[in-house]
């Protein structure tokens, strides 16, 4: 390449550079000031948790002025945030201020050092602009000027160190806290495990009992999980149906609104002003205001077509129907429910009556159990130890055990896998997962392509034409369209990792997002960092590769670190643009009242677009800011400019989502793994540094003197000393921080909460009912529970009709403290009630109407805290009654 040529080509790399800064400013300007605007009026996007109808998830608001915001947000307390959400969002929040901590001085060292070392006295090497200040603009006249490179490398290295064993420090005090504080260590979740693999001859209650009966306080309860067969499938049949008949009641009640409207209008023309004086109830008038062809009507499938197609297949009206759909399903469930009840009040699923329980028995069962349980024991303690302990003497048995599980938390379909098809399923989806990174390599390489098309256009006469553009136009291809390019590719990755490891057969969410958060950020590494800075030096140094192969090694010691800017136009995109769209959260914004608009029509899609809780999935959020921490590290020495706008970038997502975490996210508590997410992210912290060691390393060994000499070996040999440091204090930290990462010591046993001593229950096993009690299924359910353990609730002024559990409902939850209903881990279709139609109530009390037509029909309903006014717009002033009324 010409000096010429070359020179163009840094004079591009250092326009993609100032148009990515001018543009992402002028984005971030733009939208902080709109947020500034907007957030006064707009406090149901931007601090919803302030507003939410339930009082105790209520925060409180935040105080600050119209333009001192920014102020009193960073002197708002992060600590916070674990009070309002949780020891997961606190400790990423935590992430971000620690890394605020280690940048903040490896920028200022970097700079004072680093810039004047490799950019004074090194014209040789004819770089200008940002290209001045990376490492292979030091000439051959200088390389002892790499010690200082060296050094540095040192230094920041240890003070990563500090940090790291400062913060898994934190990080087990922290989790400890979460784990012995009395509200959560007296929950059923800290106090469950989940056992999958269970062999035949342990699959019973009395078997488990016993096997478990060794550990401390003994065991609470066991919840066995069969096989629903249909039941799974009929009971989602019945929540359609609810939500169908939710959609088609307040739909009746909005047109009979109107039409009532437009005859007492016409009254009022013919000097009639009073309503009419029809003495019949309002649920007459109903009927004869919508007449039967503008009632809600939907067309049934045809054959065994799922959905149901225009013009085809029997017109049926829409309320009736759903009444019929809601009474049959809660039926076949009430007949399902009473053989699983007598099933499980049975002896120990030993159906022959031989006192052996084997596979032959359990397969002549209408439910038969799954390989799985839920085990919940008297004192916490009890279940860390049965999740650490071996288990079982045979092979795979039993050998997969979770902490920590929450019924909502389950993914119900993974609980029956052998252990040998698990570990296949495994094997197939990382092999899935390994093949996805090699394939994903070639639309990721044309976006580092892209990064660097100058390198090409100088070479490439097809590509001259974009040489004759504009610097500014250059600097938009290369610094812009790269990283949204790449951002696009990203937001793929998530959808399909997740079902890849759903295949795999992992048993809840949590555990679904902390596998993600390892793949995606392999992901990330691989794409994101490793072939787009690959690609984007060879690419530049291709024209030069071509006409002299034999300074392959000092080209790519001089190009491979130019790759760098697109990696500052990254941290400039992600720091800016991305954090200011964080807090105007745009689409939010605009989706909230198209929502409204369009699919606000029922009370319950009301409050879920009003008051449903925004959460983040960890699995992509954690990967995203980890992989500015490699990529920051990785150019630490190489690029030291990254350090300053890398910190700047950390400091905006710590206000951030301060911000968001304390007024706008909610993290609901059987999601939270008591931060789990963090020590991986300190792992991903290690890559870094190992990433920025051996690139060091390579660059120190590809450096050649004027005699075509190694430079700076001693320089690379102290950076495989560096890499085995690194090594081994990881390595110590592994071992010394890893066993007290998800285990609770037996030191602050004394400290959990421990549960009274057992007493017989009839709700203790197998979704409801203990196996070793000898009354029959019919004595349960003619006895029932007692009012005192579960009283009845009578109609309100409001219509809110609590019906009786009808369905052997009672037979499958307790009463909390709270008054709540907890169904345990007993799967919903084995156990939850129908949910409650919630419809609105309108001026001409319809809706109470409607509720008591509903009851009739055998469907609860009610209409409490649901409105509608005279023009069918409808509102909420409370939760529905069945989440309020379950745990």
């Amino acid at each position: 390449m010409s000096g010429v040529d070359q020179q163009t080509a840094t004079s591009a790399s250092t326009a993609t550079f100032v148009t990515a800064l001018v543009f992402n400013a002028a984005v971030f300007g733009i939208e902080i000031g709109l947020f500034t605007i907007l957030r006064p009026y707009f406090k149901q996007i931007y601090e919803r948790r302030t507003l939410v109808p339930v009082e105790k998830d209520r925060v409180k608001p935040f105080e600050a002025g119209f333009l001192t915001w920014p102020i009193a947000l960073f002197k708002t307390d992060y600590r916070d945030v674990q009070q309002v959400n949780g020891p997961d969002a606190y400790l990423f929040v935590r992430f971000l201020r620690m890394m605020i901590r280690v940048l903040l001085p490896i920028w200022f060292i970097s700079w004072i050092v680093l810039m004047p070392v490799t950019a004074v006295n090194n014209s040789s090497a004819n770089n200008t602009g940002l290209d001045r200040f990376i490492f292979g603009n030091v000439s051959q006249d200088h390389q002892a000027r790499y010690s200082a490179h060296v050094i540095l490398a040192y230094l920041f290295t240890f003070w990563i160190y500090w940090n790291i064993k400062r913060e898994m420090k934190h990080f087990t005090t922290v989790r400890q806290l979460h784990l012995i504080n009395p509200a959560h260590s007296g929950s059923v979740q800290a106090n469950t495990i989940l056992v999958t693999g269970i062999p035949a001859r342990q699959l019973s209650e009395p078997a488990l009992r016993q096997l478990y009966s060794h550990l401390p306080g003994g065991v609470k309860k066991v919840w066995l999980n069969r096989d629903l067969k249909d039941l799974p499938s009929i009971y989602d049949r019945r929540l359609a149906a609810c939500g169908k008949l939710e959609s088609a009641e307040t739909s009746l009640l909005s047109t009979a609104a109107k039409l009532r409207r437009k005859e007492l209008k016409k009254a009022d023309g013919a000097g009639d002003a009073s309503p009419s004086a029809d003495t019949e109830r309002n649920l007459v008038l109903a009927e004869r205001l919508v007449p039967r062809d503008k009632r809600p009507s939907h067309r049934l499938p045809v054959g065994f077509m799922p959905f149901s197609l225009p013009f085809i297949g029997e017109t049926v009206d829409t309320i009736d129907w759903c009444r019929q759909e809601i009474a049959a399903a809660t039926d076949l469930l009430t007949k399902g429910r009473q053989t699983l009840a007598e099933q499980g009040l049975s002896l120990p699923d030993d159906v022959n009556g031989d006192g052996k329980v084997d596979k032959s028995d359990h397969a002549k069962q209408t439910y038969p159990p799954l390989n799985s349980a839920f085990i919940t024991f008297n004192q916490q303690i009890a279940a860390h130890l049965a999740v650490n302990a071996l288990t079982h003497h045979e092979p795979y048995c039993m050998a997969d055990r979770y902490l920590e599980v929450s019924p909502p938390d389950v993914i119900w379909g993974n609980l029956g896998l052998n252990p040998y098809e698990k570990r296949i399923r495994v094997a197939i989806s990382y092999s899935a997962t390994a093949a996805l990174i090699i394939f994903w390599s070639i639309p990721v390489a044309f976006v580092g392509i892209i990064s660097n098309i100058e390198g090409l256009c100088v070479r490439e006469s097809w590509l001259a034409w974009l040489c004759k553009l504009p610097s500014a136009v250059i600097g938009i291809i290369q610094g812009i369209l790269p990283p949204v390019l790449l951002a696009v590719l990203m937001m793929l990755l998530p959808i399909v990792l997740r079902l890849l490891g759903r295949f795999e057969g992992i048993p809840t969410r949590t555990g679904l997002e902390l596998s993600l958060m390892t793949r995606y950020f392999i992901f990330q590494v691989v794409h994101s960092f490793l072939i787009v800075t690959l690609s984007s030096g060879i690419f530049a140094a291709l024209p030069s590769l071509l006409s002299n192969p034999s300074s392959i090694p000092g080209l790519l010691a001089q190009y491979l670190p130019q790759a760098s800017t697109f990696f500052l136009t990254y941290i400039l995109l992600q720091g800016l643009s991305g954090v200011a769209g964080g807090f105007l959260s745009a689409v939010a914004l605009i989706l909230y009242y198209v929502k409204l608009f369009l699919l606000g029509s029922t009370p319950r899609s009301v409050y879920n677009i009003k008051y449903a809780q925004t959460t983040v999935a960890w699995g992509t959020l954690f990967p995203s800011i980890t992989l500015l921490v490699v990529i920051t590290f990785a150019y630490s020495i190489i690029s030291p400019v990254i350090n300053g706008l890398a910190c700047f970038t950390f400091f905006l997502f710590y206000l951030l989502y301060k911000y968001l975490f304390l007024y706008q996210y909610t993290q609901p508590p059987s999601a939270d793994t008591g931060g789990l997410f963090f020590p991986k992210a300190i792992q991903h912290v290690f890559v870094g540094m190992y990433i920025q060691q051996l690139c060091l390393c390579a660059l120190f060994f590809l450096v050649t003197n004027p005699n075509g000499k190694r430079g700076a070996l001693p320089e690379g040999v102290l950076m495989i000393v560096l890499i085995v440091l690194t090594a081994g204090f990881h390595a110590v930290i592994n071992s010394s921080f890893g066993p007290l990462t998800k285990a609770l010591p037996l030191s602050h046993a004394h400290k959990t909460f421990r549960h009274p001593a057992p007493s017989l229950d009839l709700r203790d096993v197998d979704g409801g009912f203990s196996s070793n009690r000898k009354e029959t299924a019919e004595e349960v359910i003619e006895e029932g529970p007692s009012p005192t353990n579960k009283p009845r609730a009578s109609s309100s002024e409001s219509g809110a009709e609590h019906v009786p559990h009808n369905d052997y409902d009672d037979a499958f939850f307790a009463r909390g403290p709270d008054g709540t209903e907890d169904y345990g881990f007993a799967q919903p279709a084995a156990c939850r009630p129908q949910r409650i139609v919630w419809i609105p109530n309108d001026s001409l009390n319809l809706g109470r109407e409607e509720v008591q037509t509903n009851k009739e029909s055998g469907v609860k309903a009610t209409t409490q805290d649901a409105t509608m006014d005279e023009h069918g717009k409808v509102d909420v002033t409370g939760p529905p009654v069945d989440l309020a009324k379950v745990l």
